[in-house]
């Protein structure tokens, strides 16, 4: 007979545990939490409006309930929802406005902070355009005057090279030019040499027929 009752307690507190479902309090009033099932029984505690409970054991007029700190006891079911309560949703829903509020502040302030870094990058992007320009004017310079450069070097080393051939070339006429007079000037010498010579043989043959007469 103990088994038996011990076996039906069991499958009552199974059948129990299997059937838990989480409940709340509606908003209606504070309800209380009681040793048993009427009013005539202990009173356990107040539930707050909106308390979440576990339900163990309902039933059409009183459910048998645990609240969160472990207290088991029944209160009326006509005073159980399984929707939230409203303040219970209004609660959340203002914790998560004001979650939202926060990360909205801290986004709009790091959204700031980007804007004047982006601003900054602009100015700095700026900067760098307009010196990639003048790097780009004095690079195509620099490019122009060397190739300028290349050319007149290139012109000079020409015009070196010819300027060595014309002065050898007029080293060697003057070369050439010196002999010439060199060799005038000694055909000039033998002439006049000889043209005195020759005027000194005239001279002296002239001289002899001039006296053959005066000795006849």
């Amino acid at each position: 007979m103990r088994y038996i009752i011990f076996i039906g307690v069991c499958i009552i507190l199974f059948c129990s545990t299997v059937q838990a479902e989480t409940m709340y309090v509606s908003d209606d009033i504070k309800i209380t939490l009681r040793t048993g099932q009427g009013i005539d029984h202990k009173i356990l505690a107040m539930i707050k409006l909106g308390q979440e409970v576990e339900v163990l054991q309902p039933d059409d007029e009183w459910t048998r309930v645990q609240l969160p700190n472990g207290i088991e006891g029944w209160v009326l079911t006509r005073f159980l929802t399984y929707n939230k309560p409203c303040r219970l949703e209004i609660e959340i829903l203002k914790k998560k406005h004001e979650t939202l509020s926060a990360q909205s502040a801290f986004l709009i302030k790091e959204n700031r902070v980007y804007k004047e870094e982006s601003k900054r990058l602009r100015t700095e992007l700026s900067g760098s355009k307009e010196m990639l320009a003048a790097i780009s004017k004095s690079y195509d310079t620099l490019k122009k005057e060397s190739a300028d450069f290349l050319e007149l070097k290139s012109k000079h080393e020409v015009t070196s090279s010819q300027l060595a051939d014309q002065t050898k070339k007029v080293e060697n006429l003057e070369g050439e030019l010196s002999k010439l007079l060199s060799h005038r000037n000694i055909i000039w010498f033998l002439s006049g040499a000889g043209v005195l010579v020759f005027g000194i043989l005239i001279g002296f043959s002239a001289k002899r027929q001039r006296r053959r007469p005066s000795l006849l």
